[in-house]
């Protein structure tokens, strides 16, 4: 294995060309960086398949808080769940940060909780507990009428709801090949953006209703995703990282069998998965909680928790409230839901575009300059809401839906490439775990202040978050410039040896690792 002047490897790390099975896993690795995008499509059409299937979960994960953030913009919930302000009704601030509490912090504990069974029980049990979890506890949603009920449905249900956003990419990175790697884990910001599509959708057709239908039906419609994933569980593949890490090889190969066609060599693609584990093995990268937090895997830990944290202090939070900012801002209800269907749909497609663009320009890039612009359009809605005529108003959600066009083709989907790619495979479903928890608490920082930042009858600053979340976006475009490498076309054992070997964040794009035969 050749070495690079400026960054010096491991005497074990050179040893690697003594495995026995070298030549596998050197056909696999050649074979993963010659295979195109269609090729993969071909070959592993039900890889594909299955790693949709494990991402339906993060759908009712995303639609849970975006339908609630609807709700508080609902005549028919104001009045039910409300206090009387002005000629109308209001969900407090206090009841709505309340509300909202349940879905981040649900991803605190949930996603903590995941890692436990993911590794003892694997990726597809854990799953299918969730989802009859989450299938009972729906029923607490949908016949809640009070606010101390509905608080508990939202509460029990987030704590679920929270593993889904850990088991869905930690699968999609363990099943698909590496040329349809970044798709298939920006898949699950797709599955994001679906949900609060729907949240919004649903509302919009509901909000009319002059009974508890008007909120009962958009809850109820949560089993829709419940019927689609049940009959599935059975027939699922389990994912074969983990199989070979419980030393159930045969099992592991069986289920590469199962998800590629055969024009794919399994036992090369096993071979290298074993290597790959037995490199971690080597570099004692562990697999506990406590090995996310070690040295040796420490900056890996960091760029994950950066790039997911990032979402958050860049303005996405905001998109849950977006109906009641559009409303607050000046649009009438109509306006107001319409725009925010709207706001959902560019996202959804967006997303789409992003999958093109990190295969021609890569992860850093997209991130870093998404993060920019971002960053721009939240100054210039601050802004213009300082302004506030009727123009200006149409100006702001005009930048919004840029905005929102914009993370998603960005900071959104990429987000979810570079913590599975980053990722140790051995602490995989750990160190996305541990993102995605420190991710929810500053979530519920925001939870917390959004509400009273908003609120007529409190902070009622509109507009005006643009500075808020501007000029948080600004150190972490620092800190994403200097600590997110760029890790494009990288197989999961090369992204090992280079961290190992400390490779510098703007040389990980041209550094260069041959292996013997």
């Amino acid at each position: 294995m050749a070495d690079v002047k400026d960054a010096e490897a491991p005497i074990e790390v050179r040893k690697l060309s003594t495995h026995e099975n070298r030549s596998e896993v050197n056909e696999a690795i050649e074979a993963e960086h010659t295979l195109s995008l269609l090729s993969a499509i071909r070959l592993y059409p039900k890889a594909i398949g299955w790693s949709m299937y494990f991402s339906m979960g993060v759908i009712m994960l995303s639609f849970d808080p975006q339908l609630l953030g609807n709700l508080y913009a609902m005549p028919a919930f104001q009045r039910d769940f409300g206090k009387p302000f002005g000629d109308g009704y209001i969900i407090t601030a206090p009841w709505q940060t309340g509300l909202g509490m349940g879905n981040p912090i649900g991803q605190v504990v949930g996603a903590l909780a995941a890692g436990y069974p993911m590794e003892w029980y694997g990726r597809k049990r854990t799953f299918n507990v969730c989802v009859l979890c989450v299938t009972g506890l729906v029923f607490i949603q949908f016949f809640s009428r009070s606010l101390k009920v509905l608080l508990a449905g939202e509460l029990l249900a987030g704590l679920v709801l929270g593993a889904f956003v850990v088991i869905a990419p930690a699968y999609a990175s363990e099943v698909t090949p590496l040329a349809m790697r970044s798709v298939s884990t920006s898949y699950v910001n797709l599955c994001f953006v679906t949900g609060q599509l729907l949240g919004n959708g649903v509302a919009a057709a509901t909000k009319d209703l002059d009974s508890h239908w008007a909120y009962s039906i958009p809850f109820a419609l949560q089993w829709f995703w419940c019927l689609l994933i049940i009959p599935g569980m059975y027939f699922a593949p389990e994912s074969p990282w983990w199989l070979a890490r419980q030393g159930r090889l045969a099992d592991a190969e069986e289920s590469l069998r199962r998800l590629s066609s055969r024009g794919v060599n399994v036992k090369a693609v096993l071979a290298q998965l074993i290597e790959t584990d037995r490199l971690e093995t080597v570099m004692e990268a562990g697999s506990t909680y406590r090995d996310v937090f070690k040295k040796v895997n420490w900056r890996r830990t960091e760029i994950a928790i950066g790039v997911y944290t990032t979402q958050v202090f860049c303005g996405i939070y905001l998109i849950n409230y977006g109906t009641l900012f559009f409303n607050l801002a000046g649009l009438n209800t109509d306006q107001a839901y319409n725009m925010g269907i709207g706001f959902m749909a560019v996202g959804w497609v967006s997303t789409i575009f992003s999958w093109f663009l990190m295969a021609r320009f890569g992860r850093r890039p997209l991130y870093n300059t998404g993060l920019a612009i971002l960053m721009i359009i939240m100054f210039l809605v601050g802004i213009l809401d300082v302004v506030h005529t009727k123009g200006a108003v149409w100006a702001q959600v005009s930048l919004l839906l840029l905005w929102n066009f914009t993370f998603d083709w960005s900071v959104g989907p990429v987000a979810y490439a570079i913590f599975c790619e980053v990722s140790a495979t051995r602490v995989r479903s750990k160190t996305i775990a541990v993102a995605t928890a420190v991710q929810a608490t500053v979530g519920i920082i925001m939870t917390v202040a959004i509400p009273y930042l908003i609120t007529p009858e409190e902070a009622n600053l509109r507009g005006k978050l643009g500075f808020f979340f501007g000029g948080l976006s600004l150190p972490c475009m620092v800190w994403c410039y200097f600590r997110v490498p760029e890790m494009k076309g990288r197989t999961y054992e090369e992204l090992d040896i280079m961290f190992e070997r400390k490779v510098r964040t703007r040389e990980f794009g041209k550094y260069v690792i041959e292996h013997e035969g």
